[in-house]
């Protein structure tokens, strides 16, 4: 929430108490008749606010980098401030009211709200992090790990200054340590150890024997078989024999190499993807909201090959190369030092120059991945929102859009390219001048009569071997920069942490009776913005309540949060007289059934979507299920029936008709709990009456909860809940609602003119 300025501290200490002390403080820039600097302490026992003098104007410095340009100095003489206190027991709670540009802070005293400040936008996460550690203080008496560690979070990393790619996964992609990326990605390859291990053993005996075959073709040929006196002198038939043996078990392990490779790099994709789209399961739906479809299928699909390419191409390549290098490099030093210490002038220089190109390369494949992923996601925007386009007509502006995506993601892949296509020419550049320098020193040794032509020929191919791999040495920087990039987006998602945690000893019954209790329960998908404000609510087990409310008024949140599927900033949502929180996900999930207002089909057959709620159900199962939902009758119209492949690429289904196989889920699933989600928004007013009419059925003995826009569906509820602005102002039943004419009456008389206007 910010560093507490130390004149600040002193100022404040020589007003406060003995032993009192700041347990957590904040900054607000503006109170309701302008700018200024506002500082806000609690110390247990006070509620203080220092109020600065005004300011003319506001000035906004920019993103600078916290830790390396200096900030714009400030100075504040403290003892100049407007101090107020307020005793912590005569404080209920803080609030934020959200505004335009920034919000308000308020403190809610003998149930009246008082105004304290504003801030804008640049403060709002200090004051709503300051709100929530106070009220949750309040609340408990005392503040948790979890509490601090959700007011810790630090947006820049501490070591370089840099901001984090992901706010929630607290990564610094120029300080993360590469090597030891290096050991969890083949921490990953473990469970194919012994491949592995083929795989390299194979390797290592084609570079050994490769190192062999050098001397064997050079200097055996050369000196000891076609010069007289040599130790082979005329035994060619035999020494070719050997080359041609050497090259073909060179081959043979190249290819039993190759095999093994095959199958170990197609399981390690498989575990690759795997981790990645199990880690993504275990994420909350919070996760989901921040990220774009194209960018998760790019790090399922192109993260996991990058590695991949990496462990299965260049691992090997490394190891092989280091092999032959190293023994090269032995076999060099023993027999002419001077010709080897030539031989590594070249090697110097090209390797300090890729070592500066390392890191801008590292650079552009981050950027070529978030230029990728903005691509595939306009892609998948493209596709999905089709018959939007197409209704609005803007395939024109569609294609502009598209076209600008991609131009940017061409100029990042040219500018990456040339920086790759520049460093082969180089290369290539260092090591002809060298191979020239080893050809003339090494020929005035052969005129000198210090060597001869067959050792010369013999330490040319293992330059050759030498040099090789520092030619294509820009491959494996390619290599390593994409599998670092890959492996850390992969990572980020394995690593990410789920905002709704797992308890570690589940308190599961055997039976769940229904009973759910809200007790002043408040949550917002940001800190500082509640959608929903100290909801209280008892809903009987086996009852049927409606919720009602405009659109945005939080009646979808308040479900979400008792499927758990979010958790709840403050209070808490009990079931059966235990907290949701120490329920596991498979016994809620198993005791709740969900029919959303958003439906959505799987590609596959009509019977196996309705089954999903229920693997391995009967068919009489589904057919009864299908029957309730009154989709029994179009699903026999479709051309293959229950069998009909459905889905992407599949039959095309109506809103309404997707809507009753998401009943129909719903049905077999037989939950304790139902909660409908505005489950008949998409269908017509007789289809609607003939699914309540089964739905009846189903409800009968359930804990329900209805949200619906048509009121009329919710007369028969057993009470009804009205929500405006994330708070309950009304509930009872729905002539007493009607009868006391507030928010429900008025809700119902629009209902009612409005179906007059359309002859209804």
């Amino acid at each position: 929430m910010g560093k507490i300025p130390e004149e600040f501290l002193k100022s404040l200490s020589s007003r406060m108490e003995e032993g009192e002390k700041v347990l957590f403080y904040a900054s607000a820039d503006r109170d309701d008749s302008g700018f200024c600097d506002i500082c806000l302490a609690f110390t247990g026992k006070s509620l203080w606010m220092a109020v600065g003098p005004k300011v003319d104007k506001k000035v906004f410095r920019g993103f600078v980098n916290r830790l390396h340009l200096p900030e714009i100095p400030e100075s504040h003489d403290y003892e100049k401030y407007t101090y107020s206190v307020v005793s912590n027991s005569e404080v209920e709670r803080l609030e934020v009211i959200n505004l335009v540009s920034g919000g308000q802070l308020t403190r809610v005293s003998g149930g009246q709200s008082f105004a304290m400040c504003s801030f804008t936008n640049a403060k709002a996460k200090d004051v709503g992090t300051f709100v929530m550690l106070f009220n949750r203080m309040k609340e408990n008496g005392e503040l948790t790990e979890e509490d601090l560690a959700d007011s810790g979070k630090n947006e820049f990393c501490p070591k370089c200054g840099m901001l984090y790619p992901d706010p929630n996964h607290p990564v610094c992609p120029r300080c993360l340590k590469k090597g030891a990326v290096m050991m969890r990605v083949l921490k990953m390859a473990a469970p194919y150890k012994w491949m592995m291990i083929a795989v390299y053993a194979l390797t290592i005996g084609a570079a050994l024997l490769s190192l062999l075959i050098p001397t064997v073709e050079g200097e055996i040929l050369y000196d000891e078989t076609l010069t007289p006196g040599g130790k082979f002198y005329g035994q060619i038939v035999f020494i070719v024999l050997l080359i041609v043996l050497c090259r073909f078990l060179l081959l043979a392990m190249n290819v039993a190499s190759n095999m093994v490779n095959v199958s170990f790099s197609a399981k390690l994709v498989y575990r690759l993807k795997t981790t990645v789209f199990k880690a993504m399961q275990r994420l909350s739906l919070s996760f989901f909201m921040n990220k774009q479809t194209g960018t998760l299928m790019t790090r399922i699909n192109s993260d996991a090959s990058g590695v991949h390419y990496f462990l299965v191409d260049g691992l090997t390549y490394i190891v092989t190369n280091v092999v032959i290098v190293i023994g090269a490099t032995v076999i060099m030093l023993i027999k002419d030092w001077q010709l080897m210490l030539l031989c590594y002038i070249p090697i110097l220089v090209i390797v300090f120059y890729l070592k500066k190109k390392f890191k801008v390369l590292g650079k552009f494949n981050w950027r070529r991945f978030l230029r990728r992923s903005t691509l595939n996601s306009a892609i998948s925007d493209s596709v999905r929102g089709t018959r939007v386009i197409k209704a609005f007509g803007r395939e024109k502006n569609e294609v502009e859009r598209f076209g600008k995506i991609n131009s940017n993601f061409r100029d990042i892949e040219t500018a990456f390219n040339k920086q790759i296509s520049t460093i082969f020419p180089i290369n290539a550049l260092v090591i002809n001048a060298g191979g020239i320098i080893i050809w003339a020193f090494g020929g005035a040794q052969i005129l000198g009569g210090v060597i001869q032509f067959g050792t010369l020929m013999t330490f040319i191919n293992y330059i050759n071997m030498i040099y090789g791999p520092m030619a294509s040495l820009s491959d494996f920087v390619n290599w390593w920069a994409n599998c670092m990039t890959s492996a850390q987006r992969i990572f980020e998602i394995v690593d990410a942490p789920t905002d709704v945690v797992e308890p570690e000893t589940p308190k599961d019954k055997d039976v769940m009776q229904g009973n759910i209790s809200l007790k002043n329960v408040s949550f917002g998908y940001d800190i500082n913005k509640y959608v929903l404000r100290h909801i209280t609510l008892d809903i009987k087990a086996g009852s049927m309540v409606g919720i009602v409310g405009h659109s945005g008024a939080g009646k979808s949140t308040l479900v979400n949060l008792i499927s758990r599927f979010y958790d709840v900033n403050e209070g808490s949502i009990e079931i059966d007289g235990i907290n949701v929180k120490d329920y596991s996900f498979e016994y809620l999930r198993k005791n709740i059934g969900i029919v959303s207002q958003d439906v959505y089909v799987f590609m596959g057959s009509v019977a196996e979507n309705i089954a999903y709620a229920k693997p391995g159900c009967s068919r009489e199962e589904i057919l009864n299920a299908a029957k309730i939902a009154n989709a029994h009758d179009f699903i026999e119209k479709l051309p293959d029936g229950y069998d009909t492949v459905i889905g992407p690429g599949g039959h095309d289904l109506s809103g309404g008709e997707k809507q009753r196989l998401s009943i129909a889920r719903a049905v077999l699933h037989n939950p304790r709990i139902l909660i409908l989600d505005e489950a008949t928004a998409s269908l017509d007013t007789e289809t609607e009456r003939m699914i309540q009419e089964g739905l009846e059925a189903l409800i009968d003995g359930r804990t329900t909860i209805a949200i619906a826009h048509r009121l009329s569906t919710l007369r028969n509820a057993d009470y009804i809940v009205v929500v405006d602005n994330g708070e309950i102002v009304e509930q009872g039943k729905h002539m007493e609602l009607l009868q006391s004419k507030g928010e429900y009456f008025r809700q119902v008389q629009k209902q009612t003119e409005a179906l007059k206007v359309a002859g209804v």
